[in-house]
């Protein structure tokens, strides 16, 4: 009896009709992928299963968890890592970095146009109505000159592959995103499981994130602070990322406070201690603008600091990201980030979107309402999954349920072609399903950070759909991730 090995797994993958990462038809590896299939060949099922619940374990022990809500079986689970890699090479990164980098250029250029001159709006580029009417443009600060010129100093893009290998751009987020501790955890659980593997592949390092991020912070500190007090400030231990929150404050020697633990005196920020009121300078907020401070947004909130938009507005205190940063996250304002490019860089988009139809244009209405069917429509200010039609996979009750939404409320959606997300050889722990190899949608979600240079972190949080045929990667929805290697030169 020939002995169950990862090869045979190999030898069973179908790219099918998709772009695939690792293969470009049954057997015919893509050349940077060679090594690592030479090195996974002759490895024992058995073996392989160990080495899944060695990454397990190493997940558990470190507490690395999501949240999946309205789950009958409970919400905190540990996230699933699948051992198979995400391999970039060198030359397709340096071009995701150009397309990246010139894109977070002209989103910080827009938010400061659009709460300055508004020269966008004047020439017409972007009708004024859209970025007037949108829910997180905050008029409260027209006029206000944040630190640096910086809005957002912490992106997450999120990038997917057509069915010809193409990377588009799905979408942008500008305000709190998450998830780069699974990168950094996915990279240090790979190297616990094969620690010889790294010898056959130079991988670029992306351990120096956390300092990064804290070099940007600090640069942001009002009046240049020599030695500036930073904290990262979270909703509390019951958010959906609040390891991350922990994680990233560990990681970078700052302290990780929350509202109650912050006061404001005479317009400056402290932080109480044991030993009295210490003054913050920087705040890394993993809160949105509603619930940042009651006195000027939400009344209601108990998870921000009264007084900290005074604080703010006077320079006592910086934050990242800049309050207002979330008419960029608006699912309307994506569709006009080409245009963006184009007048305040006088350039062409490296990387395209996605084709987007505005249910609020009364031409790309009539189109969305009569191929609801064959669309993905999306909420223009919902993220993790929620929100989302896709018209493909959703019963014809679904579908008049968002015919309904939208002919209520044109401007809170957008649709767009249902994408094949490329794939990716995963492993499927499933006996009906023979517990093998599996292609797997995925997309990827790179870091920017902007200070006083824009980092990129190299590759980023490769998620997966863990279930077969589905588009929806958002850990929130029961996804999966990758570790990401991004091959030096």
């Amino acid at each position: 009896m020939v002995e169950d090995t990862v090869d045979t797994f190999f030898e069973n993958y179908q790219p099918e009709s998709f772009f695939d990462e690792m293969f470009t038809a049954p057997g015919e590896v893509r050349s940077h992928y060679k090594d690592l299939l030479s090195r996974f060949q002759g490895m024992s099922h058995e073996e392989f299963c160990r080495k899944r619940a060695l990454a397990d374990t190493s997940f558990l022990t470190q507490g690395i968890t999501f949240t999946v809500y309205n789950d009958d079986q409970g919400t905190e689970r540990i996230f699933p890592f699948d051992l198979i890699p995400r391999i970039i090479p060198a030359d397709e990164w340096a071009h995701l970095e150009r397309g990246l980098e010139q894109r977070i250029r002209a989103l910080n250029l827009f938010l400061h146009d659009i709460y300055h001159e508004q020269r966008i709006l004047k020439e017409k580029v972007i009708p004024a109505e859209y970025v007037l009417s949108a829910a997180h443009f905050r008029k409260e600060f027209m006029g206000f000159n944040v630190p640096r010129d910086i809005y957002i100093h912490i992106c997450g893009t999120d990038l997917i592959r057509d069915k010809d290998g193409n990377y588009l751009v799905l979408e942008d987020n500008g305000r709190c995103p998450s998830g780069v501790s699974y990168v950094l955890e996915n990279r240090v659980a790979m190297k616990r499981v094969f620690p010889r593997l790294f010898a056959s592949h130079a991988v670029r390092p992306v351990d120096d994130y956390a300092q990064n991020l804290l070099n940007l912070l600090r640069y942001i500190a009002p009046d240049s602070r020599r030695d500036p007090t930073v904290v990262l400030l979270t909703p509390g231990i019951y958010n959906s990322a609040y390891y991350e929150h922990s994680y990233l404050a560990r990681s970078m020697g700052i302290e990780i406070v929350e509202g109650r633990d912050l006061v404001v005196q005479n317009d400056e920020v402290f932080m109480k201690t044991t030993k009295g009121l210490k003054p913050v300078d920087v705040i890394y907020r993993r809160i949105d603008d509603d619930f940042l401070d009651p006195q000027v947004f939400r009344p209601d909130s108990c998870l921000g600091v009264p007084g900290i938009v005074q604080a703010y507005r006077r320079g006592k205190v910086s934050l990242a990201n800049s309050i207002g940063t979330g008419v960029a996250d608006d699912k309307v304002m994506y569709y006009f980030v080409p245009r963006m490019i184009r007048f305040y860089l006088g350039e062409e988009p490296i990387l395209p979107n996605v084709q987007t139809y505005l249910s609020s244009e009364e031409k790309d209405r009539s189109y969305i309402l009569d191929h609801l069917d064959q669309l993905v429509v999306k909420a223009a200010n919902e993220s993790g999954g929620y929100g989302m039609l896709i018209g493909t996979q959703a019963s014809q009750a679904e579908i008049e349920k968002f015919r309904e939404l939208i002919q209520a409320n044109p401007r809170n959606y957008i649709a767009q072609p249902v994408i094949s997300l490329s794939r990716s050889p995963s492993y499927v722990d499933n006996a009906a399903e023979g517990g093998n190899l599996q292609g797997r949608h995925i997309d990827l979600r790179p870091y920017i950070l902007y200070g006083e240079k824009i980092t990129i972190l190299p590759g980023g949080l490769t998620r997966v759909a863990m279930k077969k045929g589905s588009l929806v990667v958002n850990s929130s929805q029961g996804g999966g991730s990758k570790d990401t290697w991004v091959l030096e030169e």
